[in-house]
């Protein structure tokens, strides 16, 4: 699934191409596209076309493109298309008379007044991506809603998303107390999108990975002084990978133009089980972890559980496995 960097580098090649553009038509192919789109296709059309994009804007893995009506609202936006790129999805801009994208399910034809007539292609193979007309409500800190805005205003799609550790207005003290009250398996909290967004299970690993920690070491029995190595890692894998164009494994991860990103080939610990640990040499190992896997290794980030700790979890475990689930607690 693209994470953070995938989906700024989406933002980042659209922006330029958007800002200040009129919607001139819209095509939905594929009614499944606008299943978080309130109402009919038709309307959804309707309110489309004619609408100015002011700009292009992304907070965690959600981006979004405040709209204003002219004709209604003046030079003020009032509404946004939110676009969620799900696991397959992509935004491709393209030549006004280029043909349709092998997958594409939304087509917007819209006219800069710099570039001429243009096309956002809303691509999406598997269709677990969607685009949907959504209203634009007040950030709750009154820091401008994500990367790309000036506006304090997000969709209310995206309000209950959290701040990335690369947004100016992220709040690292919060952060760091709310770690210190959860008991959780730290990586458990880094794919929580309402604690901090952008972030997946590529990204987590490879952050724990450079901050020696344990995937399931809890939260809460982090020190401020290791939490502040996560979060300075975290913005460090962030930023290579934004500078490499993001992580790219298959053809459905690629920037406006179709390029595929290259960070895959600087990964230090995601899928790189069986082969040596970078930084020390022990084999790196591979564990089960929420319906997918966690890349660690043994050595460098050993679980460091307290007698307290390592108490609970028995006792959970055991609880557990006399109700038949044998799966790992975090």
């Amino acid at each position: 699934m693209p994470e953070l960097p995938e989906v700024e580098v989406v933002r980042l090649g659209l922006e330029p191409a958007v800002r200040g553009a009129t919607v001139r038509a819209v095509d939905v192919r594929d009614i499944r596209s606008l299943r978080r789109h309130p109402g009919p296709a038709e309307e959804f059309v309707d309110r489309l076309v004619g609408a100015r994009i002011v700009a292009a804007v992304r907070r965690g893995k959600f981006l979004w493109l405040p709209l204003e009506h002219p004709a209604l609202t003046g030079d003020r936006a009032d509404e946004a298309l939110v676009a969620h790129l799900g696991m397959s999805g992509q935004l491709l801009l393209r030549a006004a008379d280029a043909p349709d994208d092998r997958f594409t399910r939304i087509r917007l034809l819209i006219h800069h007044p710099d570039h001429g007539e243009l096309a956002v292609h809303f691509a999406d193979q598997r269709v677990f991506g969607a685009m949907a007309l959504d209203e634009l409500l007040p950030t709750s800190d009154g820091a401008p809603g994500g990367a790309g805005s000036t506006d304090a205003t997000v969709p209310s799609q995206v309000s209950h998303i959290a701040r990335d550790p690369l947004d100016p207005a992220f709040s690292a003290r919060e952060f760091f107390t709310r770690m210190a009250r959860r008991d959780s398996g730290i990586k458990r909290l880094l794919l929580d999108q309402t604690l901090i967004s952008g972030i997946g299970n590529i990204y987590a690993d490879e952050a724990l990975w450079s901050a020696r920690l344990h995937f399931d070491q809890p939260a809460s029995s982090i020190s401020r002084r290791k939490a502040g190595e996560l979060l300075a890692a975290l913005r460090g894998v962030l930023e290579k990978a934004l500078d490499e164009g993001g992580t790219s494994f298959d053809s459905q991860y690629v920037n406006v133009n179709g390029q595929a990103g290259y960070f895959a080939h600087s990964l230090n610990a995601y899928g790189r089980h069986g082969l040596t640990c970078p930084r020390c040499g022990t084999v790196m190992r591979r564990e089960q972890f929420m319906n997918r896997g966690s890349h660690f290794c043994p050595r460098c980030q050993r679980l460091r559980l307290g007698r307290l700790q390592r108490g609970i979890r028995e006792v959970t475990s055991n609880a557990a496995a006399q109700d038949g689930d044998s799966s790992p607690v975090a």
